[in-house]
């Protein structure tokens, strides 16, 4: 089932003019993976939780949702600032309609664990990129002392969360994170290793640290928690989304526009740029801002011999699995060939028709590789966005196209990217949304 408002979104599209540089200056956005699963750790809060930078978008609003059906008293005091009290939270199962609409659902579980010691939650929603193991998750749990039941929804409870040292079977993302926020209550320590470490998980622990747990290990893939009795409230920052900053980096380069990304945080690009450099794009990092000059010479850098380069995604600090389908459209126009691996989703490049329907020259050899050959001159098209990103793959093809693109379903990159259609027009580009 959906709600109204997802459906409303999934029936307008955005009518695009190719052909324009995008210059300017662009503010980063706060990190939706960071995002989320601070909102849901609000819940384990005994008290106000202000939150700043914040992204306006569609995820964000259904997991306020869901915090709001819980019982929390949720308030937006600015354009991107947050106050949400928890002291109201007093369910401890989740609306099945509002769950299945984004995966980040599944992150009230540790919560909600921690606090009542029993939780139900429905099978989570999400990008359909393919199998999106919740193993992880359950296994965590299980080793802190929780009894789970699968009957169409995940029946999970606890005498009490007792702290483990614990081996991830995979690096999860979502995995990590919950079994961080369901031992910093737990007692005694918890180990977390093989944990993973992107820049949002970073973000996490360290506003959980704001309100006062005990974290050691920090950006690393072993994690000490040592449980404590309670946490109070506070005030954090949602440190800015990298993957909003490629994005926009590629759209400046394949367009040939100048322009400037403020607010980014370097240390995140620290895979992103070396990957990049390979399209030829070239980003001039400064302490808080990225800046992508015009007339950037988009040739494919070879491999040592003449050989053919790829760009892998991998857990980090390798190449976000977020930013394949970005690389791929970007990829398009600059000289050469290049492989791009997705590892981690079978279902991740399989917009790849759409851009081929555009012009591009893209062998996709497995659901995980394609091989993409540049320059391609791309002709407007009529597409659907099926996923976040690849949404945002299809802006970028767009974007540089010759002629006119209708992208529907663009409720999918509103999940994503806050407002993404005002901020291009203030870049220069002809962009606008329409009813189907």
């Amino acid at each position: 089932m959906k709600t109204a408002s997802s459906i409303a979104r999934a029936m307008q599209s955005f009518v695009i003019e190719g052909g324009r540089p995008l210059s300017g200056t662009v503010r980063a956005s706060g990190n939706k993976n960071g995002a989320l699963p601070i909102l849901a750790a609000c819940v384990l809060a005994s008290d106000e939780v202000r939150l700043s930078n914040m992204p306006r978008i569609r995820d964000v609003e259904t997991m306020l949702e869901l915090l709001v059906d819980l019982g929390a008293d949720v308030e937006w005091t600015g354009p991107n600032d947050l106050r949400v009290d928890p002291a109201g939270v007093s369910k401890s199962s989740l609306d099945p309609v509002l769950a299945r609409e984004i995966r980040a659902s599944f992150l009230l579980a540790g919560p909600l664990l921690a606090r009542f010691g029993h939780v139900t939650v429905p099978p989570p929603g999400g990008d359909v990129i393919g199998r999106r193991r919740l193993d992880t998750h359950i296994h965590a749990f299980q080793e802190l002392g929780v009894d789970v039941e699968l009957n169409g929804s995940y029946e999970m409870r606890t005498t009490g969360l007792r702290g483990k040292h614990l081996y991830l079977d995979e690096a999860s993302v979502m995995g990590t994170e919950n079994a961080v926020m369901a031992a910093v209550l737990a007692e005694g320590r918890t180990c977390v290793v093989h944990a993973a470490c992107e820049p949002h998980i970073q973000d996490l622990c360290r506003f959980l640290v704001a309100l006062g747990a005990k974290i050691d290990g920090i950006g690393s893939n072993v994690l000490h928690v040592d449980g404590v009795d309670e946490l109070g409230g506070g005030e954090y920052r949602v440190g800015p989304e990298h993957v909003e900053v490629a994005s926009f980096a590629a759209l400046a380069a394949v367009t040939g526009g100048d322009l400037t990304i403020e607010d980014v945080e370097p240390d995140d690009l620290i895979a992103i740029i070396p990957a990049f450099r390979k399209l030829g794009v070239e980003m001039e990092v400064s302490d808080r801002s990225v800046r992508v000059a015009p007339g950037q010479d988009l040739h494919i850098v070879d491999d040592l011999g003449g050989q053919i380069p790829k760009i892998e995604s991998g857990v980090w600090p390798a190449f976000p699995a977020d930013l394949t389908s970005i690389a791929l459209a970007a990829a398009t126009q600059a000289t050469g060939t290049i492989l791009i691996f997705e590892k981690m989703f079978e279902n991740r490049l399989f917009f790849v028709d759409k851009l081929v329907s555009m012009g591009a020259r893209i062998i996709l050899c497995d659901p995980h590789r394609a091989v993409v050959t540049g320059p391609a001159q791309l002709y407007g098209q009529r597409l659907e966005s099926p996923d976040i990103r690849a949404g945002m793959a299809m802006l970028i093809a767009a974007l540089c196209a010759e002629g006119t693109s209708t992208i529907g379903n663009v409720g999918q990159i509103d999940r994503g990217y806050e407002r993404i259609d005002e901020r291009l027009r203030d870049l220069g580009a002809i962009i606008e949304r329409s009813e189907l």
